[in-house]
């Protein structure tokens, strides 16, 4: 945060040019910026004492203020609107908090911690914000792993061919839009509970986004398609293969759900929750792993917002879906007008091969996809 505006401290000049004070007369303060550091929090102690302690001359002759009991002007640092209105909405009084952001300036977590314990966060009270939670253990199985040399297990062999080759044979590069899911949120909010009754699965929004990009890739053949250098071709694949990354303890899979553009929302879900849970089983056919004309790797699942996904050969693209977080964003309504309003926002990375895909197709693509998630039109798939 930029600090708050300061002029040189005025208790700190005030030496520099003492002068006895006029006889009972009460000096009227220099229109002091606070010193943030130096700002007592009895402030409201306009009245002075029968002798009063020297100040600094002011700019303007100084005026009797017998009656002035209000904190002079500037004596609360400077904060920001959003400050001022999540102070509003707490009831706290500002003049109270003592900021522990630079130059003093009051910041979120001031107002909150005042809010909460009626405290002001700053001076020797003043923590680390608390984690989120606690920190994960270390898993088991890689704990041993400290100070060891290991053999490579084969999946780990096949991964590290793989990604190297992908890299060294195609030009890969990465496209990303920014979604915003919130319909989609609220849609699974309202028919989790009977959809996993009635399908005997999770809704996740995996499926959904699963299923915009299974229509996306039969309305652009070219990013469901491969390139064949030897031969000069390209195959435009006349079905959706869809391999869906899968994290296992053994290492990363890809299986493949064959023909993923023929099955309802609420198929996909149920082959995307059995593939996965297979492929981390050890359950998986030979042709559940080999076919795929497109990959879906869920890079949010451990909190991540986006990545640069790897091609899996001889597939053209591979997208990515980030995490999704609610934060304030920029909202237009049908007439055009402009508000902020809370989203839950993801990005959708898309890495594609250039010898096939240019960047206006990646980027129509993942419009296309974009306008799907974006107008949640899944009440039906959900039976709503």
């Amino acid at each position: 945060e930029a600090p708050a505006q300061q002029s040189a401290p005025a208790q700190q000049s005030a030496p520099a040019e003492e002068k006895p004070a006029p006889k009972q007369e009460t000096p009227k303060p220099a229109e002091q910026k606070p010193a943030a550091q130096q700002q007592a929090p009895k402030v409201e102690q306009a009245t002075p004492a029968p002798a009063p302690k020297p100040v600094g001359t002011a700019a303007t002759t100084p005026k009797p203020a017998p009656q002035e009991e209000s904190t002079p002007s500037g004596a609360t640092p400077y904060v920001t609107p959003l400050v001022r209105k999540l102070a509003s909405q707490h009831g706290v009084d500002l003049s109270t908090v003592k900021g522990t952001g630079v130059g003093g300036r009051i910041r979120k977590q001031d107002v909150l911690a005042a809010a909460e314990g009626g405290k002001a966060a700053g001076g020797e009270q003043q923590k680390p914000a608390a984690p989120a939670g606690p920190a994960p253990g270390v898993r088991p199985e890689l704990a041993k792993l400290r100070g060891t040399t290991q053999k490579v297990n084969r999946i780990r062999q096949i991964t590290a061919k793989k990604t190297l080759e992908s890299l060294q044979t195609t030009a890969q590069l990465t496209q990303t839009f920014e979604v915003d899911v919130t319909k989609i949120a609220q849609l699974r909010a309202q028919a989790k509970k009977t959809f996993s009754e009635r399908e005997g699965v999770n809704l996740t929004f995996l499926p959904f986004f699963a299923k915009a990009v299974v229509e996306a890739l039969r309305a652009h053949p070219n990013v469901n398609a491969s390139f064949d250098d030897g031969k000069k071709e390209i195959t435009y694949h006349a079905a959706e293969h869809l391999g869906i990354a899968v994290d296992t303890e053994q290492g990363l899979l890809s299986p493949v759900i064959h023909n993923a553009g023929d099955l309802s929302l609420a198929e996909l879900a149920r082959a995307i929750a059995d593939i996965a849970e297979r492929a981390r089983k050890g359950g998986l056919k030979p042709d559940e792993l080999a076919g795929g004309t497109f990959t879906i790797t869920n890079i949010g699942s451990q909190g991540a917002l986006f990545d640069t996904p790897i091609l899996v050969p001889p597939q053209a693209a591979m997208l990515g879906t980030g995490a999704i977080v609610k934060r304030p964003v920029v909202v237009i309504d049908e007439t055009g007008n402009e508000s902020i309003g809370v989203r839950s926002m993801c990005y959708l990375p898309l890495t594609y091969d250039h010898r096939l895909i240019d960047g206006a197709d990646a980027g129509r693509f993942l419009k296309t996809i974009k306008h799907r998630l974006e107008e949640g039109a899944f009440e039906a798939d959900l039976g709503l």
